[in-house]
Formats: C-alpha cells, structure tokens, sequence
C-alpha cells in the first residue's frame, strides 16, 4: 500500500509540473482555437436553432453524428469546457510560482560580482587610479540610468554590483495574467450573460417587450433564469435610410420608443451606435419591407396580414410568404373547409428594375415597388402542431398535394387588387419597414477590455525590455568593469562602453556626465 501510495504521488506530481509547463498551455491554447472552429463554421443551437434542423434536415448522413459530438453546440459541449478548464488551470499553475520568483527577484539585492570580471561578455578597465570618491561617483552614473545598485565591502577593496531590465519578466508576467483574465471574462459572461434577436416591425401591434416568448432567437447563461431578464419595452416609429447611387447603404436611423421603469422615452437607434439601456444593450442589425396584404374571402371577410419579407441580396430583393389560415369559414355553419385555407409566396422589389424579366430590385430604396405574388389553397399545415417557418410555405404539404397553386402568378403595385379563380381578392395595401436588432447582457465584457488593454501593455513592456547586469571592482591597483546582458540585447556593448567612459576619471572624461533616454522602471 504505501508503495501504491508513493507511486500515485510521483505520478500526480509528474502530470501537475508537465500540465503548468508553459509548452502545455501553448498546446492548450492551439488546441482551444482549433476547438473553436466548428463553433464558426456550423450553426450553433443556441443561437439559430431553425438553421441547426434545416441542416440537419438536409444532411441526414452525417448530421446526427455531429449532433451527438455536440458539434452544434461547441461552446456548450463537454470536451470545449475541459480543454478551457485546463487550459486555465495551466496558466494558473505557470503563472503562480513564476509571480512569486518574480517578486522575490524585485526585492533581493543584485547578486555578488563574479570574481573573473574579464571572463563576462563585456568587460574594461577603468584609467588612473581609484581614488576615495570613485565608489561614490560609479555609484551615482549608474543610478542616473535607473540601475538596481548595491555596494559591497570586502576589506580594502569595494564591489558595486548593479542589474536592470526587470520589465521584461514584468511585462511578460502582465501578458500571461492578462489572458488568464481574458478566460475569466468570457467565462463570466458565459455564465451571467445572455442575447437574444428579434425582428421588429414598424407600428403599435408590433411592440416588443423583453422576455423569452417574443424572441425569434435567444441563448441564456448557465446562471440565468427568464425572471433575471431586465423589463423594458420597444416600438419602432420610423425607420429611415440613405444611399449612394449605386444602392450602397449611407445611413440607418431607426427612431424607437422605449418604456422602462416606468418611464417612456424617445431614442435614435443606429448601426454601431447601440442603445444602453439598463441591463441590456440593443444594436441595429439590418432591415427590409414588410409588405401588407389584404385578402377578402368568398364569403366578403377581409383579413389583414403584415408578413416581414427577408432580403434576398444587397437591393433588398426580398422573399417571404403571407398565410391566412383563418378564412372561407361559413358565417351560417361556423365551419371550414381545411382545404380551403390560402397562402401567398411573394417576392418583393423596392424598385422595378428596367426588364420585369431580371426578378430583382434596381435600387434598395422604394421608388417604384412591385410585388410578385402566387397563391397556394390547401393545408397549410399549421394545425399538424409541428413548427413551421414563418417565411416559407410548409414544403412538406406541397410535395404531398395537400396545398397546391392556385391561379396565376400577379404583380401588384401599392393599392393595386389582384383576383383568384374563385373570385376571392388581394390587395397589396402597401409596406412598413422592420429592423433586425440584437439584444444581450455581457458582464463579462468590462473584463475582457481591462484583459485586452493590459495585454497589449504587457506585450509592449516584454518586447521593450532587456535584462543585463553591470560589476565594477574597485581596487587600490585600478578599477576594472563587466558587463553582462541576461537577454538578447544587440545594443549592450554600445550602453556598456557609455556607463565605462561615465564612470571614468574626471581627468580622462569631459566633467558631464553623459544622460541616458532610457526610461524603464528599475523594479
């Protein structure tokens, strides 16, 4: 048994010093950029779950396997979390002991000179004799460049022993513990935070207020319930946007009304330009046309549907459907028949372009708009209680004949009235303008920015320092110097011969001391 005990202690201690090492961490960290990749190029769960089951739906092989390898949420799986738990047990485990060394570096006196000076890298006599104020005077040229000193005693002859350059490991110290907080932050805000998207409408039916029901897509921390989500309410009242001829985007100003402890405001929304509101930031994403149609069915009842079109390229060429599940119902019999029910694939143009025939917008603005509309009657499946996109026809009820065309294809200008076969109507009645916009909580990010600044700083101190130590002996027979750098330092035997000729005999050197640029910190 204590021989098992004895083995496992060995062991532990083996893998704890080869998991601090930093070639570890670096293997880590490699490793954790590679783990990432999945999590940029296949669509994540937690924030676009309809992207997930299409992809899944149309790569049934391998699919599922991906999915059970988490590979749809990457940042969510277990083997992400065990290369970041390592990862930061590493750097811990590197850092802690290299902060201590360090500190007690930055307090310990510079070692004792080596007893073969002309041995070091740099070395030089000093001319003239040492005098009683020579100590004295190395010591002072070489404070004035912000060298660590200590003078030593040893009978009739005096040691000044001087080092510098500990920014170097200082910077590289605020480097490491600057990523180390990186990690802490994104984990925080992993943890605490949460976003969610939305696609707001222009108009009063279309508010939106901030829980998870009204959201299109969301993703909430480990640590976050619904009820911790802040309460507030928004309302696009006009939306507003500018162009260069070639339809390029200027401006987007989105013009929203807020409602949030208890009080209304008017706010100015616009790309890069976020509202922060208390608990949460919301951004400006994009934005497109919602058209509105109005069908009147074979019995005279009219329904109003204001369906949000997506855009389809840069001229907001834009795809989308309008259902009415609800019509055709008898007023007499209160009944229905489910075949009866109609939906409209449509295509959008802001601006007819020049040849109807090319099916895109000459110009993102609307200067003179079309709508391109085919109606289907059937099932349109929405009483299956499966979910079902809202800016497609079910594919599933067309391919089984359960909803097929109806008519021909129309092009409708705004207040324009299209018919169908059986008499029933649409009107296209116009458009109101929506906008996409990312609403999310990061606590972690304030973090991350303190990380990212001190990283860089932490970068500029290890690349700009240079560790090097200076010996003088002096003696009654003469004073003699070396030098020796303790990092790549091409530039060293030129400071060493500077600090030489300072420290020289008034009588061999001009009486200035000569004053040195360099500005690192001695500690």
């Amino acid at each position: 048994m204590r021989w098992l005990y004895h083995t496992a202690v060995a062991v532990s201690r083996r893998a704890w010093r080869q998991l601090t090492s930093m070639r570890t961490a670096l293997v880590l960290l490699f490793l954790l950029a590679v783990a990432a990749i999945p999590g940029s190029v296949l669509p994540q769960r937690n924030v676009s779950p309809e992207k997930v089951r299409t992809y899944l739906d149309t790569h049934r092989q391998w699919g599922p396997t991906l999915d059970r390898l988490f590979f749809f949420d990457v940042y969510g799986s277990p083997w992400f979390s065990a290369i970041y738990l390592l990862l930061f047990v590493s750097l811990v485990g590197c850092l802690v002991p290299r902060f201590r060394s360090h500190i007690t570096a930055l307090v310990k006196r510079p070692p004792k000179a080596p007893k073969h000076l002309d041995r070091l890298p740099a070395h030089a006599t000093l001319p003239g004799p040492a005098t009683p104020e020579t100590a004295e005077r190395i010591r002072r040229v070489l404070k004035q460049r912000r060298f660590r000193t200590a003078v030593r005693q040893d009978g009739d002859v005096t040691e000044i022993s001087a080092e510098k350059g500990y920014l170097k490991e200082t910077g590289n110290l605020v480097f490491h513990f600057a990523l180390l907080s990186l990690l802490i932050g994104v984990a925080y805000g992993s943890w605490f935070g949460w976003h969610g998207n939305r696609l707001l409408v222009q108009g009063d039916d279309f508010a939106f207020c901030n829980t998870l029901l009204n959201y299109d897509e969301h993703a909430l921390g480990a640590q976050v319930g619904e009820n911790d989500l802040p309460r507030f309410c928004l309302r696009l009242d006009k939306f507003t946007a500018t162009y260069l001829p070639s339809g390029q985007p200027v401006t987007y100003k989105a013009d929203v009304n807020v409602k949030q402890n208890g009080r209304e405001s008017e706010k100015l929304l616009q790309v890069n330009d976020p509202l922060r509101l208390d608990g949460a930031n919301v951004s400006l994403l994009g934005h497109g046309y919602a058209p509105i149609l109005k069908y009147t069915d074979k019995y005279g009842k009219s329904s109003v549907n204001v369906a949000p079109f997506l855009p389809s390229d840069k001229l907001l060429t834009s795809n989308g459907v309008a259902t009415f599940p609800d019509v055709n119902i008898n007023p007499e019999t209160r009944t229905r028949d489910e075949k009866s029910q109609v939906g409209f694939s449509g295509v959008y143009v802001p601006t007819l372009p020049s040849d109807p025939s090319v099916n895109s917008s000459a110009f993102p603005a609307e200067n003179d708009p079309r709508i391109m509309l085919q109606a289907y009657r059937g099932v349109l499946g929405f009483d299956a209680g499966a979910p079902l996109s809202v800016y497609t026809l079910d594919t599933r009820q067309i391919e089984a004949g359960r909803l097929t065309k109806f008519g021909a294809p129309m092009a409708l200008k705004p207040g324009q009235t299209g018919t169908l076969p059986d008499g029933t109507t649409v009107e296209f009645a116009g458009t109101v303008q929506w906008i996409s916009i990312s609403i999310r909580h990061d606590p972690g990010q304030p973090i991350v920015l303190g990380g990212a600044v001190a990283l860089l700083v932490g970068l500029l101190g290890s690349l700009s320092g240079k560790r090097r130590r200076v010996f003088f002996r002096i003696a009654p027979t003469g004073v003699t110097a070396g030098g020796l750098p303790r990092s790549d330092y091409p530039g060293f035997a030129d400071e060493f011969d500077e600090i030489v000729r300072a420290a020289a005999p008034a009588a061999s050197v001009p009486q200035q001391v000569p004053q040195t640029e360099n500005v690192e910190e001695v500690v």
